[in-house]
């Protein structure tokens, strides 16, 4: 089974990577970008075959080494 972990810095902490992201696209021509926050994205491979398992699994190696729970948030989706 595959968890997928989706890890974005809360709001409020300060995304130098999507501030650069978002300069850089409206010196390309893109004027209608608003703010850019950029993250990250983890796909684990999980020898598990129940859902709710593999998320509770997932959510808990988030927790303790994949998110910087302090400054950044997550979620974690299932796919079969």
């Amino acid at each position: 089974m595959k968890a997928i972990v989706t890890i974005m810095l809360k709001n409020g902490v300060l995304d130098p990577q999507g501030k650069a992201i978002g300069h850089a696209l409206n010196n390309l021509g893109f004027a209608n970008v608003g703010e850019v926050r950029m993250g990250k994205v983890i796909e684990l491979e999980l020898a598990e075959n129940d859902a709710a398992k593999a998320k509770t699994q997932a959510e808990e190696m988030a927790r303790m080494l994949l998110a910087n729970t302090v400054i950044e948030s997550f979620k974690v989706e299932i796919a079969a």
